[in-house]
């Protein structure tokens, strides 16, 4: 009997430390996902951006601006969530690069174009990826989300015409708006077409997705 009894707790003992690190493991991921903190990080620097254009009237002063809320974001994001998603960084370096060269030649253009510029590079890179029969864009997102292979396929194509809609959208908006009004294209604008192909791509997403 009682070696029976040590057998079954043996037995008994795996499950138990199984549940407890599936228990662990559920806990770190509730806790590192933090929807409004990420929120926070992708449009804060954007809204102090518009903020203080439309206060101040110095278009470089908000460009400074934008450049040092946007390396902060990130950081902050490394710190607190421990990872910085691959769309992120792209687009830190994209605004610091863009940005700096609108200060440094004090010229507005530069950081216009940064999105038109951007977007196309993503778009071309989506595209040929997957034209090549690779995933870019699961390469970037896989750890966000898991698909089949036709829900990828799917929401590539959907994210580069995003990605394109969003250039052309820009382009007509630098070259025949105000410059204050372009920044209110493109922090309200730029965000807009994103919120409309989401709504787009959730249930195709939902479809397709893997549970784990």
């Amino acid at each position: 009997m009682t070696n029976d009894a040590n057998q079954s707790d043996t037995e008994q003992q795996p499950n138990t430390e199984q549940r407890a690190d599936t228990g662990q493991q559920a806990g770190n991921t509730a806790s590192s996902e933090r929807p409004g903190r990420k929120f926070l990080f992708d449009l804060g620097p954007l809204v102090v951006f518009f903020a203080t254009n439309y206060i101040t009237g110095d278009f470089m002063l908000a460009v400074k601006i934008l450049v040092g809320t946007t390396v902060i974001a990130l950081a902050a994001g490394w710190v607190l969530e421990r990872r910085v998603s691959m769309m992120a960084l792209v687009g830190c370096v994209a605004v610091a690069f863009f940005g700096g060269l609108s200060v440094y030649f004090d010229n507005d253009v530069f950081i216009k174009i940064k999105p038109t510029v951007l977007t196309c590079l993503l778009a071309v890179a989506i595209a040929a990826g997957r034209l090549l029969g690779r995933n870019p864009l699961g390469a970037i997102m896989g750890s966000q989300i898991r698909m089949d292979d036709a829900g990828w396929r799917a929401i590539s194509w959907i994210w580069v015409a995003m990605f394109l809609t969003t250039a052309l959208a820009n382009e007509i908006a630098w070259r025949s708006l105000s410059t204050d009004d372009w920044v209110t294209f493109k922090v309200f604008g730029i965000t807009g077409i994103s919120l409309v192909f989401t709504v787009i791509s959730v249930p195709i997403m939902t479809r397709h997705q893997i549970e784990e």
